[in-house]
């Protein structure tokens, strides 16, 4: 009984989180297959510890556990190379269904947009995905990555920067 309460409290707290999870894994991993092993490891390994967690922010909470999932993930198959590129369709507003020219640049933004991420050091696209795509307070990064608010300021400058480089250069290259 303790352990089916234990499951319906796991439920209603942590699986609402799954499609965020999903997201930081996607962005770490660069890849869909990996992302789907690491939250699997991740939504495993959080169920083994819930009793540990007290009631704090449940999706802070999971992506630190995903984040540190991914890391030790990234360095037990980092020789293996993760190139499979990140191939997602991108959901388009109901007006541009009718207007191929808009889908084709709208597409064609995404992927050098895309491009520029994946390039960018993990770190940095780290509290760039975590800021910009889940929607995290500085604090809660912080939390997430184990570093000051301070860092994760600077890291997200930086990234920014280097963002707009990466995009700059991908641009006048004609990619």
């Amino acid at each position: 009984m303790q352990e089916q309460n234990k499951f319906l409290r796991f439920e209603q707290a942590i699986l609402p989180h799954q499609d965020a999870a999903y997201n930081l894994a996607r962005w770490l991993t660069r890849n869909d297959q990996d992302a789907e092993d690491v939250v699997q490891e991740a939504y495993l390994r959080a169920f083994k510890f819930f009793d540990g967690f007290h009631g704090r922010d449940s999706r802070a909470w999971l992506l630190t556990i995903v984040r540190n999932t991914c890391y030790t993930w990234l360095q037990q198959n980092r020789a293996h190379g993760l190139t499979t590129s990140f191939d997602e369709e991108i959901h388009s507003a109901n007006g541009n269904v009718f207007n191929p020219e808009r889908l084709l640049l709208q597409s064609t933004d995404n992927q050098l947009l895309r491009q520029a991420l994946e390039e960018l050091p993990i770190e940095f696209r780290e509290v760039l995905i975590l800021r910009e795509l889940e929607g995290l307070s500085y604090k809660e990064i912080g939390d997430i990555a184990g570093i000051p608010v301070g860092t994760v300021m600077s890291r997200l400058a930086r990234a920014r920067q280097r963002l707009q480089q990466s995009l700059s250069n991908l641009m006048s290259e004609g990619v």
